[in-house]
């Protein structure tokens, strides 16, 4: 028999993140949306109430919280801001690899030290000629005895100037390419590591994304996560836990801007009545409310089918970002226009909902990649 209701566990996640969201993340949305600055204070407060490294192992300053509880936790993370919420969850993301293949020591060593600083992490895949195609990497990282020599160049890393320590991707076999590709620890004061000014963007602009260089930067053996050559599997398994948490933040986005625009439209009077009134603007609303339904049932879908071991998780794990994000650019784009020029101003969150939602269908493999993921996953079925 099917059961769509959460337990209460999960409705304790939801209240617990929701009332976070509403004392620090909508307080600061509009000011980190104006600096461009990561949001420290937000962040270090999530530490306070128990609110980062949430799928992590308890043992590791984690909450051991399902795929699932993750799901439910990043769509309240979304509605209060997404550039907030990356910054929390994309350091999930850098964490994912320690947590799915480092060695007991790596684990008790790195979740040690991020818990003790009450610091981040930034997950290190992509370069300037590899992003979809992460069979593209250059980046190197020669063994010479006991230590690796990184070099390369990494692009829009998600919180690297922030960050205590980066999880690097990079092949170690030049002759074997991405075949040889390899995770490693690598802490981000390392010389030889030069961080590049933060990119300027459109959206979600309380997220901080930088290019880095590598120069001869020296790794130990220690620092090596997992067997050479395991890299890729470890990027991909990594993915498949956390597009669905990109899936959450759209559609936490969208339901704030529908629920905006919602209000606005029952309170903006013309022609002598509410302009959610007349059925343009009626049926706006229906189809915003019925797209955020679908968008929230795929995306627990994706998280319960991780949580439950199926086989479909990479399929699913597409689905969800690909469809949530794309539902998050219609829904926010509609709620703009349903509130006119009001829409338009930085009076009322919408527009930068709207500008946030965009990147969403950009990052983690971007939208056109999950339609490749998912259609090789159903020819093959």
């Amino acid at each position: 028999m099917l059961n769509f209701s959460i337990t209460p566990e999960q409705e304790k996640i939801k209240e617990k993140y929701r009332d976070f969201v509403e004392h620090w993340v909508i307080p600061n949305r509009l000011k980190y949306d104006e600096l461009a600055e990561f949001p420290w204070d937000v962040v270090k407060a999530a530490y306070r109430e128990g609110i980062m490294n949430g799928p992590m192992p308890i043992k590791y300053g984690g909450h051991d919280h399902s795929l699932l509880d993750g799901t439910i936790a990043s769509e309240e993370l979304g509605a209060g801001c997404i550039g907030i919420g990356i910054s929390i969850d994309a350091n999930t993301l850098a964490l994912t690899p320690l947590y799915l293949a480092a060695s007991d020591e790596q684990k008790n060593k790195y979740f040690g030290i991020i818990n003790e600083v009450q610091g981040v992490a930034a997950y290190c895949l992509t370069e300037p000629n590899a992003g979809s195609d992460v069979q593209g990497i250059k980046s190197t990282a020669i063994r010479h005895g006991d230590k690796y020599i990184l070099n390369g160049h990494k692009r829009f890393i998600t919180n690297a100037e922030a960050s205590t320590f980066l999880t690097v991707f990079a092949i170690t076999d030049p002759e074997k390419g991405s075949r040889s590709l390899t995770a490693f620890l690598v802490p981000t004061d390392s010389p030889g590591v030069e961080m590049k000014p933060r990119l300027k963007k459109m959206g979600q602009k309380a997220s901080v994304q930088n290019e880095i260089i590598f120069t001869d930067v020296e790794i130990p053996i220690a620092n090596r996560i997992g067997d050479e050559g395991y890299g890729f599997i470890i990027a991909m398994k990594t993915f498949d836990r956390t597009r669905t948490g990109v899936a959450a933040l759209s559609l936490g986005n969208a339901r704030a801007a529908y629920e905006t625009a919602k209000e606005w439209t029952k309170n903006r009077k013309q022609f002598g009545k509410p302009i959610a009134a007349n059925q343009a603007i009626a049926f706006m609303l229906a189809d915003m409310a019925t797209k955020i339904e679908n968008a929230r049932l795929l995306t627990w879908y994706a998280a319960w089918a991780y949580d439950n071991d199926t086989r479909k998780l990479n399929k699913l794990s597409a689905m969800s970002k690909l469809y949530a994000s794309d539902i998050g650019m219609e829904v926010t784009t509609d709620a703009v226009q349903a509130m006119g020029g009001d829409g338009y101003t930085w009076d009322f969150a919408v527009e930068k909902m709207m500008r946030d939602a965009k990147l969403c269908q950009i990052y983690e493999g971007t939208n056109q990649i999950q339609r490749l993921v998912i259609s090789k996953a159903i020819l093959k079925e």
